[in-house]
């Protein structure tokens, strides 16, 4: 298991200084926020993405009917 270049064994050392460091108590509510960050960041990502992709869409067609007007 390989998650972002980071191993099992450097994983489980993370969570475990995240353990010591935050304690059992606040552990959970860091995770979420976490969590609910990544999450926006990936919605704004396929946010971004979809905007380009249209805009390319939109550029390509205007250049096929800038083609057509000069045939």
């Amino acid at each position: 298991m390989n998650i972002f270049g980071v191993g099992l064994p450097e994983i489980a050392v993370i969570a475990g200084l995240a353990l010591v460091i935050f304690g059992p108590k606040r552990l959970p509510e860091l995770g979420r926020t976490i969590g609910k960050t990544l999450k926006g960041l990936q919605s704004a990502s396929s946010e971004f993405e979809r905007e380009i992709k249209n805009a390319m869409t939109e550029d390509e067609s205007s250049n096929e009917n800038i083609l057509d007007k000069e045939s």
